[in-house]
């Protein structure tokens, strides 16, 4: 099953400023980050973004900040607890009532609207840390019926083994694990794509 461009939303968990130095391979986690939010922004993907604590921990980085529609600050460390879903999942809009006559089914008869799907299902999310935040707000999402995958080249921890423990248990409850370049060519699907060249220029 490959990523389809328009279904996809991006969540980027918590690259604070005050968080970052103590993160095995801060500078590649990053940047892996930086790349698939230029990626989401030139081909219009959403972005969004949380900040654990941010009084804290400090703000997410600035030029991460600058790439995304919106970034949630939270206490708990699942971003679901944020406004997060409302921003992935936005409000339905009341069904119109239907025209009444005398032939109309009681209420108590009427089968309910089915609840629309969100017109994004698929949540792309990468973080910090890995064990902790991101690994609460993948699960989360996933009890909230999104399709949830984890980019790992754009996520850390403090301690690698504590990364790959969040990577094992994440795989086992059903998420896809994807590296960021995986993502990009997916979105692209071919070298004809407008935005081919400008997308390969980040990656190298």
């Amino acid at each position: 099953m490959l990523l389809e461009l328009d279904d996809c939303q991006l969540v980027l968990v918590d690259y604070q400023t005050k968080l970052m130095p103590v993160i095995a391979h801060a500078d590649e986690v990053l940047a892996r980050a930086l790349l698939l939010a230029r990626a989401a922004q030139a081909l219009g993907v959403p972005a969004w973004g949380t900040e654990q604590n941010p009084q804290r921990l400090g703000p997410n980085a600035p030029e991460l900040l600058a790439l995304c529609q919106q970034t949630f600050s939270k206490m708990h460390f699942s971003a679901c607890e944020s406004g997060l879903i409302d921003a992935l999942r936005p409000p339905e809009r009341p069904a119109p009532k239907p025209a009444g006559n005398a032939r109309s089914l009681p209420r108590h008869l009427q089968k309910p609207a089915a609840a629309p799907a969100p017109e994004r299902q698929t949540v792309l999310i990468a973080g910090c840390e890995a064990h902790v935040c991101l690994l609460q707000t993948a699960l989360g999402l996933l009890e909230r019926e999104f399709d949830v995958w984890v980019v790992t080249d754009a996520c850390g921890s403090r301690r690698e083994r504590d990364r790959d423990a969040a990577f094992d248990r994440l795989a086992h409850n059903g998420v896809e694990l994807v590296t960021s370049e995986m993502v990009l060519f997916e979105w692209l699907q071919h070298c004809e794509h407008p935005r081919f060249r400008e997308l390969l220029a980040l990656i190298k």
